[in-house]
């Protein structure tokens, strides 16, 4: 192509940029993230959480073992963003988002908690923590999330979670 023909892809790195910024826009609207420290490592559309270790998350000293409404509020958070992130990506893909418009155009809010249940498989060590969520069904207005926890050795989770949302009603022709 030449330089004054056609449209030429957008170079990668200001289209990861954009989509790293989409991420810490959703991940600034949760103050319980911050609270925690947890981050969120992109690479596609693939995300992983990470619980960066420190004393303050500890709730039985004796063991030492991650407190359990750490653990849980940790695969809830992940659960949350994931979903969040999934509906941004796929509108990015489908064309109803573009990605020069990142920034200026509000994201999608949150989805809410319906309900979460977490199984608690063995106990947090004092180390730091990874979670990736998977969404197993996504409809107009409810979402069902499945949340996995490790540290060392993703094959052996220390607890994982499922659970269920409310989305918003996501904008089409008839309601704008």
């Amino acid at each position: 192509m030449s330089a004054g023909g056609g449209n030429r892809p957008e170079p990668v790195q200001d289209v990861k940029k954009r989509r790293d910024t989409a991420l810490q826009s959703l991940v600034a609207g949760v103050p319980y993230i911050q609270f925690l420290g947890v981050q969120f490592d992109r690479r596609g559309d693939e995300l992983t959480a990470v619980l960066p270790f420190k004393d303050e998350l500890i709730g039985n000293p004796l063991l030492p073992a991650l407190h359990g409404g750490v653990t849980a509020g940790f695969l809830e958070i992940t659960a949350i963003v994931g979903l969040g992130w999934s509906m941004i990506w796929e509108e990015m893909e489908n064309g109803a988002r573009d990605p020069g418009d990142m920034v200026s155009r509000p994201l999608p809010r949150l989805p809410k908690t319906i309900d979460f249940t977490v199984d608690y498989l063995r106990s947090g060590l004092p180390r730091d923590a990874y979670a990736r969520a998977r969404v197993t069904r996504s409809g107009r207005r409810y979402a069902s999330v499945q949340v996995e926890a490790w540290q060392d050795n993703r094959d052996r989770p220390f607890a994982h979670a499922m659970g269920h949302f409310l989305v918003a009603r996501r904008p089409g022709p008839e309601n704008g």
